[in-house]
């Protein structure tokens, strides 16, 4: 069936665990799909001990949740050793793969409040309980999410490829790598990436940004010498979709700022990620391309909401880099989820890799790239990783919408200020502060000014893309 899709979208939102979005999905029809594939949902008596020891249970999240769609009020831990206290309940992990995990999340929970409301007080939800992490959305919240999740084939078991946070996530999803580095300080990466090996086959791609410039084209050597026609904004994709002119691979970002976020990286507004799904999804379906195309939501990482699935311990080393806090990259991270949209699949489909077979991560992605366009993998990760296509199935396209008659959602006014720079708008303005464009006198040395509210940072990473595109082609 591989032969059968010509164009492929990623859109890769942040920081959501698989339960925390879409434990509850088939949760009353008892971890069925229509199709009678198993799901490894929340069967709702988990539980998490506190600091006492009293298990905090799971429980779902709904319209009568205060502050709903900006649970779980405040950013938990999400790198490396904060993964390790939400798995194993030390920042240490075990020599070998225990028997019991994934039941730290609650403690973990309690020590970044113990701190960020002192730190971030505006970052933290007024109130915030560490019993609120072990909530899950209730499918009816995010119609938009389980609707194309119930509509198509959700992945109930696919994880991060590293147990830790956000850019070497990203960097396993594109170049198959993060070059041993286990946390945001690194912020490029100097090896080959998916977008250099298309360029290399001929193959046809596109990045865009939200409303900036995006991030991803600083992340690599081929992608920061790509032409500027290989990049675009959120608008530009809607209408390439409509036009039918889509490339063959194309890599959508979330906005990061702060007014404008719609990523859903905590402690944003969830329900502004629903309308960015319904946006994406409405543009491919529209699309004169929509019965040749594949539409991949997934997100980087947890971002240290709770998930009850042991992350597995049989992932393969991309390369032989030795990893930062000597990690041996054999562990993959907490599951995150994952929807697979297609009128070539069909509705109620659970996909998942056979028993005992290599779990699927985000380099099962670059595998579908490789697999339909005949690309040589980019290291031995994306080698191993199992492919995507077997979930094509049906040969003719549906016609039906499993989105019909559903609106996105709309949160009350959000309980915290938005003009606060988000993370990712910080590691964007590093980035860019790094591009080498000329000052008055003549020097490349540059480095990010005194910059207050989101939308100073907003201002200033479109100011200096710019003023680097304007040198590199004059």
């Amino acid at each position: 069936m591989t032969q059968t899709v010509d164009h492929i979208v990623v859109l890769m939102l942040e920081n959501r665990s698989f339960d925390h979005m879409l434990g509850y999905l088939y949760h009353d029809a008892g971890n069925r799909s229509p199709l009678g594939h198993a799901f490894e949902g929340l069967a709702g008596t988990e539980s998490n001990p506190d600091s006492s020891g009293r298990a905090v249970p799971v429980f779902p999240i709904t319209a009568q949740t205060p502050n709903a769609y900006f649970m779980p009020g405040a950013d938990p831990g999400e790198g490396y050793k904060a993964t390790n206290s939400q798995l194993f309940g030390s920042n240490t992990p075990p020599a070998s793969e225990p028997s019991v995990s994934n039941t730290g999340f609650v403690t973990d929970f309690a020590y970044t409040l113990s701190w960020e409301p002192k730190e971030r007080p505006k970052e933290v939800v007024p109130g915030t309980q560490a019993s609120e992490i072990m909530g899950c959305f209730s499918p009816d919240m995010l119609p938009v999410l389980s609707g194309l999740a119930k509509g198509y084939a959700v992945c109930d078991l696919w994880f991060g490829s590293v147990p830790t946070e956000t850019l070497p996530n990203r960097a396993f999803a594109l170049a198959g790598t993060s070059q041993g580095h286990m946390d945001d300080n690194t912020k490029s990466y100097t090896v080959p990436s998916i977008f250099g090996a298309l360029t290399k086959a001929g193959v046809s791609w596109r990045v865009h940004g939200y409303v900036n410039p995006p991030l991803t084209r600083q992340d690599f050597p081929d992608t920061l010498s790509a032409p500027d026609a290989n990049f675009g904004l959120f608008s530009d994709f809607q209408s390439s979709a409509a036009a039918g002119t889509l490339p063959a691979f194309t890599f959508l970002e979330p906005g990061w700022s702060g007014t404008g976020q719609n990523d859903q990286h905590p402690v944003s507004d969830v329900s502004a990620g629903e309308r960015l799904i319904y946006a994406v999804y409405q543009a491919m379906r529209t699309s004169p391309l929509w019965q040749k195309s594949l539409l991949v939501i997934t997100y980087d990482e947890h971002g240290g909401c709770y998930d009850h699935v042991a992350p597995p311990w049989t992932a393969t080393p991309p390369d032989s880099t030795a990893g930062e806090f000597g990690f041996d990259f054999k562990r993959f991270g907490p599951r995150v989820p994952t929807v697979l949209i297609s009128p070539l699949i069909a509705a109620g489909t659970v996909f998942r890799v056979p028993a005992n077979g290599t779990p699927l991560d985000h380099t099962a992605i670059l595998k579908a790239i490789e697999t339909r366009w005949t690309v040589p993998a980019l290291t031995a990760r994306d080698a191993a990783a199992p492919d995507l296509w077997p979930v094509i199935t049906l040969s003719t396209p549906r016609t039906d919408d499993p989105l019909a008659g559903v609106t996105p959602p709309s949160a009350p006014v959000s309980p915290l200020p938005r003009t606060i720079p988000t993370h990712l708008q910080q590691v964007h303005a590093e980035m860019v502060a790094a591009l080498p464009v000329r000052d008055a006198e003549g020097a490349t040395h540059h480095a990010v000014p005194h910059l207050v509210t989101s939308d100073d940072y907003d201002s200033y990473i479109r100011d200096r893309v710019e003023r680097w595109k304007r040198s590199r082609n004059s």
